[in-house]
């Protein structure tokens, strides 16, 4: 069973902590990470582009000229796609672009993605996290004192006023509540700074498949 630090704010070890070989010590799966990841970001476009066909532009309702004898093409209407101001033909339309998957990929997804920072020893168990101020000054050297560079993410049952506040100035500080983090975030960062608590709550949720 994989080994890490327990930390409290000030970077000292105050013990070692075991975690659940099932959640964090498995080979990643890398199909079901790009499955997820592919998921996930499919889900957040909007899927709100809209172009008008020529049933839906103004105009167009009289037969420009009749149908035989002036020695031109037949055409029905000046809003067809081949007429300036016409209809767009095949263009997109409202949809939504969510991709359906089975809970236990997700759950391999997500454990596959903290089993990888793990096996890299990017990922830092504190105790808690909680600031006397919510001065951008205190989360630096928090960050600073635990050796933190580059992007993080901050995963906690629930966070304060004054961490969210502090946090806020730093790009490259982002947090995810335990309950709704996603295998993208998680991904997407160097380095992963987890409560003990959230990591409590992570086996017992995906501690049992």
């Amino acid at each position: 069973m994989p080994k890490v630090n327990l930390l409290n704010q000030t970077g000292s070890k105050v013990a070692d902590l075991t975690l659940s070989d099932y959640v964090f010590g498995i080979e990643p799966h890398q199909q079901a990470l790009y499955d997820v990841v592919n998921a996930q970001r499919a889900a957040m476009r909007q899927g709100t582009h809209d172009v008008k066909n020529r049933g839906e532009v103004s105009g167009g309702g009289r037969k420009p000229w009749r149908q035989k004898g002036t020695g031109r093409a037949r055409q029905g209407s000046t809003r067809s796609p081949q007429w300036r101001h016409g209809g767009v033909v095949f263009g997109p339309t409202p949809r939504s672009y969510a991709i359906k998957l089975n809970q236990k990929v997700r759950q391999l997804a997500l454990r596959s993605a903290l089993s990888y920072h793990v096996a890299k020893e990017q990922l830092k168990v504190v105790e808690s996290i909680k600031l006397d101020a919510p001065k951008t000054k205190l989360f630096r050297e928090f960050l600073n004192t635990l050796g933190v560079e580059g992007k993080v993410l901050v995963i906690a049952q629930e966070f304060g006023e004054n961490e969210v506040l502090a946090a806020r100035n730093i790009p490259t500080v982002a947090f995810a509540q335990v309950n709704h983090v996603s295998v993208y975030d998680i991904l997407n960062c160097k380095t992963v700074i987890i409560t003990k608590g959230a990591v409590e709550s992570l086996e017992e949720v995906l501690g049992n498949d």
